[in-house]
């Protein structure tokens, strides 16, 4: 353990030292965000039925998705990880004195965490100040706060582990252009990233709740916003941790596997 603890530390720490990348991508965020309000204030406006979500909830989750954009996004990637499988390099993991599969996978919360602790601060200070229907509310109670906090590191540790079979995949593959694109295209949809999940059709919507994408961003934004109350959010984090395991325990286990088959040329 304190091999990972040790990379989780170096990689936050690491990651923290990239300020200015960090304020580059804030005002892209807040355009984003702005922009997609914008469209959705358009259609509440003229909407004729009571849609599933209220505009300031549907507001309150576009701000959480600009905030804790790292958490979620599957495009998110390590070239550092990807090159060490497709040069060979991976020869230099094989000698670590500890398990590839805990040691990537610490490295990779650190990256999204650091990259998360540089942008959320100032997107969730100005968004809580705008004008009138476009402010980002605060959690109705202490329990939706709690809970809210709960299930995003929890859905960041099951999108950590989701990501991790696209690393893998790479040893069968040798590029990883086609594992990134395909998952982070699924995984962005299903999350909800594009449209919030009660907002899609009832069929999509069962497609969404049967995959577990959603878990990293749909179900903690809408804890916030409280359209899921804190009470019934208990069973949800089971069903995070009940993903973790799964997804971490195939990941495991294919790691080794594709090590087995791992051939490394040369001196």
């Amino acid at each position: 353990m304190r091999a990972y603890q040790a990379v989780f530390k170096l990689r936050l720490s690491l990651g923290l030292q990239y300020r200015a990348a960090a304020l580059a991508g804030l005002a892209t965020q807040f355009f984003w965000g702005l922009m997609s309000i914008m469209v959705y204030d358009a259609f509440y406006s003229h909407t004729s039925t009571v849609p599933a979500m209220s505009f300031e909830q549907v507001v309150t989750y576009i701000w959480l998705q600009q905030a804790f954009l790292t958490f979620v996004m599957l495009w998110f990637r390590d070239p550092e990880l990807f090159g060490m499988i497709t040069s060979g390099n991976i020869a230099y993991e094989l000698c670590r004195p500890c398990g590839i599969y805990g040691f990537w996978y610490a490295k990779l919360v650190a990256q999204r965490l650091s990259a998360a602790m540089l942008r959320c601060l100032p997107i969730l200070l100005v968004a809580c100040v705008l004008p009138g229907r476009y402010r980002l509310s605060l959690p109705a109670n202490t329990g939706a706060t709690l809970f809210f906090v709960i299930t995003l590191l929890l859905g960041l540790l099951v999108l950590v582990a989701i990501s991790m079979l696209i690393y893998i995949s790479v040893f069968y593959t040798m590029s990883p252009t086609g594992s990134v694109m395909l998952m982070a295209i699924l995984g962005e949809f299903f999350s909800g990233m594009i449209i919030p999940i009660p907002l899609m059709p009832s069929w999509l919507q069962q497609i969404a709740y049967a995959l577990p994408f959603r878990l990293s961003a749909d179900f903690p934004y809408r804890v916030y916003s409280g359209h899921i109350p804190w009470q019934d959010a208990v069973p949800g984090a089971g069903v995070q941790l009940l993903w973790l395991a799964v997804l971490a325990g195939f990941g495991y286990l294919w790691l080794n596997r594709a090590l087995q088959r791992v051939i490394i040329q040369g001196g």
